[in-house]
């Protein structure tokens, strides 16, 4: 008999411990995919943690995926958030849950600790909003490029001033895919049947401040360009052109030459009556812009605006030398603004047909009727 109970017991503590063996054996690989699972969710560790750091992170990670992968606020609006140079990661940290753009900053460290982004954070400003998760959050401080750029355009620039910008512009076009893009005939736009087939699109360029997309190509960033001078010149500006006697075409040209010709836009209205007068009565325009314009880049000078004008600068045998060639030249000499295009449409109501520069250096001009008159008006 007690041979037998011993067969029994033997028989009862066998399963059972095959069984704890078992539950061991899975608890073990419960515990050692944790790694795996936190992988999977939250990408690859940083290489430099170690097999005890990695594992401690990843359970962090994984019990707070929730808050990891949710915002804090879905409705949140964005903000400009300023990293400054060498801020240490906590300090960083802590700004943002202070900011209200993160709900658990120690989960948010963990991540940044577990990924290695908290080495490689980024100084600079940033845009980030309460509505991104905080895996986003991180992600959007590694890289403080923002997604577009601003851009300048002068008055009275002209093409090749606005594509020696582009290598510094932190936009992706080469000078030349530029300028290559400005001598093809645009679609689309009000003007485009006004354009001569061979014309540039000197003129139709429209100066101001652009907020451009790093990835647009040259044919974009002009057709935004050339959408902002369709907005900009209204149905009145253009019937002002009418008035003058003027095509959109001859109008932009005659406010190009007005807005290099200006220092100041209240001359504008003026200036443009004065090249209108000598327009109407065939006179040639004597505009030292077109002559600058001919000349083309002055290497010595380091400007496309060669000043002052030599007597065989004057002698340019180029049809924009309106010394040499009565009427308005070929085509627009820069891109002008909204005041040149608009003294053009509604010019000052004047007799005269000259004008110069004052002597007091404030950057007016004076005027007068006749060439004597013009000639008195010189400076002492």
């Amino acid at each position: 008999m007690p041979k037998r109970q011993t067969s029994v017991h033997g028989a009862c503590i066998l399963p059972l411990a095959a069984a704890l063996i078992m539950a061991v054996i899975v608890i073990i690989g419960l515990i050692a995919s944790i790694p795996n699972q936190a992988a999977k969710t939250f990408g690859p560790p940083s290489p430099s943690l170690t097999t005890g750091q990695r594992f401690r992170l990843s359970v962090i990670l994984l019990l707070n995926e929730a808050v990891l992968t949710s915002p804090a606020n879905p409705y949140g609006a964005p903000k400009t958030f300023v990293v400054e140079l060498n801020e240490p990661a906590e300090s960083i940290i802590t700004r943002l849950g202070q900011e209200g753009l993160l709900k658990n900053s120690t989960a948010f460290r963990s991540y940044l600790q577990y990924t290695g982004l908290d080495t490689t954070l980024q100084a600079g400003e940033f845009t980030l909003s309460a509505a991104m998760t905080p895996t986003a959050l991180a992600q959007a401080l590694q890289d403080a490029t923002p997604t577009s750029v601003p851009f300048v355009v002068l008055a009275g620039w002209r093409l090749e001033e606005i594509a020696q910008l582009m290598p510094t512009s932190g936009l992706e076009i080469a000078t030349e895919d530029f300028l290559a893009a400005t001598r093809a005939h645009p679609q689309g736009f009000s003007f485009s049947a006004e354009l001569p087939d061979s014309a540039t699109l000197e003129g139709f360029l429209f100066p101001g401040e652009y907020e451009l997309g790093r990835d647009l190509n040259a044919a974009a960033m002009i057709g935004v360009m050339l959408g902002r001078f369709d907005a900009g010149v209204t149905d009145d500006i253009r019937q002002g052109f009418a008035a003058q006697g003027l095509s959109l075409y001859e109008a932009v040209t005659l406010a190009s030459i007005v807005e290099k010709e200006a220092v100041l836009e209240e001359d504008m209205p003026l200036i443009a009556s004065v090249y209108l007068n000598r327009h109407a009565i065939g006179m040639k325009l004597d505009a030292d812009p077109t002559v600058q314009y001919a000349i083309g880049f002055n290497a010595d000078q380091r400007t496309w605006w060669t000043n002052p004008l030599s007597v065989e600068d004057m002698q340019t045998g180029s049809p924009y030398n309106t010394y040499l060639f009565a009427g308005l030249p070929p085509g627009p000499i820069c891109n002008p603004g909204l005041a040149a295009l608009s003294a053009v449409a509604f010019p000052e109501s004047s007799p005269y047909y000259y004008f110069r520069a004052a002597c007091d250096h404030s950057g007016r001009h004076v005027f007068a009727e006749t060439f004597e008159e013009h000639l008195a008006n010189g400076c002492p």
